[in-house]
């Protein structure tokens, strides 16, 4: 009898063990801490031809490159980078403006959806373009700002992780208000 009761219980407790249904957790995300208020910087190094507030926030390092002026916007504890760039537009201000819209669209691919939304500034002779890319995709938000006959400002914001929306979407919309405040203070200075 002894013999036989164990086998029993044994296949007893299996059956029991093998009806409930598997629930599988949900995938969690790192909390990130971001500030309540922000604070902006003037950048306005001499001899480049715009400037603009930034968030205190992020690191704005100037990136030398053969007569040009390019920044990048450092945020080190969000692993995200804004890479700017200017070109002075000289009779060929079309070919810019399609290599700047080609780059937007090249994330197609990955993109749900790509919103354009215009800016204009005409007190300081600033208009441009918006790009939010809805999606899994490499940068989230593009921007093009010029006055069409000198200057040409190109903005993408990327992030040093694999493409995730929801993960990302709190830092997305927490750089995002810096990057409108950028676009909202950039203006054009008189070269000498």
């Amino acid at each position: 009898m002894r013999h036989i009761t164990f086998p029993v219980l044994f296949l007893f407790t299996l059956l029991l063990s093998c009806c409930s249904e598997y629930t599988p957790k949900p995938r969690g995300y790192f909390r990130i801490d971001l500030p309540e208020e922000t604070n902006y910087v003037a950048f306005d190094e001499k001899g480049f031809p715009f400037k603009f507030e930034y968030s205190d926030f992020s690191i704005v390092k100037p990136v030398p490159q053969n007569d040009s002026f390019w920044v990048d916007i450092l945020y080190p504890k969000l692993n995200a980078k804004i890479y700017c760039s200017y070109k002075p537009v000289k009779n060929n201000f079309q070919d810019i403006a399609e290599d700047s819209r080609t780059f937007v669209y090249k994330h197609i691919v990955k993109a749900d959806d790509i919103t354009e939304q215009p800016y204009e500034n005409p007190d300081h002779k600033i208009f441009g373009l918006l790009y939010e890319l809805k999606g899994n995709t490499a940068s989230n938000i593009q921007f093009i700002l010029t006055d069409s006959t000198e200057h040409f400002f190109r903005g993408a914001l990327y992030f040093s992780a694999s493409p995730n929306k929801d993960s990302i979407q709190p830092v997305l919309q927490f750089i995002r208000k810096d990057i409108i405040h950028l676009i909202e203070t950039l203006e054009w200075k008189k070269q000498k």
